[in-house]
């Protein structure tokens, strides 16, 4: 499904819609501040093998972030962080970064395997933090175009929608 969503004014029937996909464990397809991402729910275990399967690596291959509301999650998925590290983020966010920090353990498990650091982002769109709201916890999230190309990314969420309709259950534009 495409939906059409405005950035600054998003409709509240067409974000339930997306949030309920989240819930039921799907996949979508959401705008950043930088490029579209697939993203699931950060509870879903199954959903972030989907998202991995999508970028054609093992989950604990892929390069994987959460997307947050704002800080308040830091506590819960990165491990105590030094004060000019938290006074960067907080100058820096939201915006169109990812802070690569070490892993707390409520960090789930299939997400972080190998791994002992997590990505997280605060993205300046409204869309995509309103959804991580309206959910209740942050989003799993990584980008739709492979980290193989080499090819400016130009986003369309049409083209999107064409290439991965039929995996993701929500796509938005």
């Amino acid at each position: 499904m495409l939906l059409n969503i405005h950035p600054d004014n998003p409709d509240q029937r067409k974000m339930a819609m997306a949030v309920k996909a989240l819930q039921d464990g799907e996949v979508i397809v959401l705008p950043t501040d930088t490029v579209y991402c697939f993203g699931c729910d950060l509870s879903h275990p199954k959903a972030i093998e989907v998202i991995a399967r999508l970028k054609g690596v093992k989950p604990e291959k892929a390069n994987l972030s959460i997307i947050c509301q704002d800080l308040s999650h830091l506590a819960e998925f990165a491990v105590q962080l030094p004060n000019p590290t938290f006074k960067l983020m907080k100058s820096l966010l939201p915006g169109p970064y990812t802070f690569i920090l070490p892993a707390s353990k409520n960090v789930p498990r299939i997400f972080s395997s190998n791994k002992k650091t997590i990505g997280i982002r605060v993205p300046d769109n409204l869309i995509a933090r309103e959804l991580v709201q309206l959910l209740g916890r942050p989003i799993v999230c990584t980008s739709v175009h492979s980290e193989d190309e080499m090819l400016e990314y130009n986003p369309d969420a049409e083209e999107i929608h064409e290439k991965f309709g039929h995996q993701v259950a929500v796509v938005i534009d």
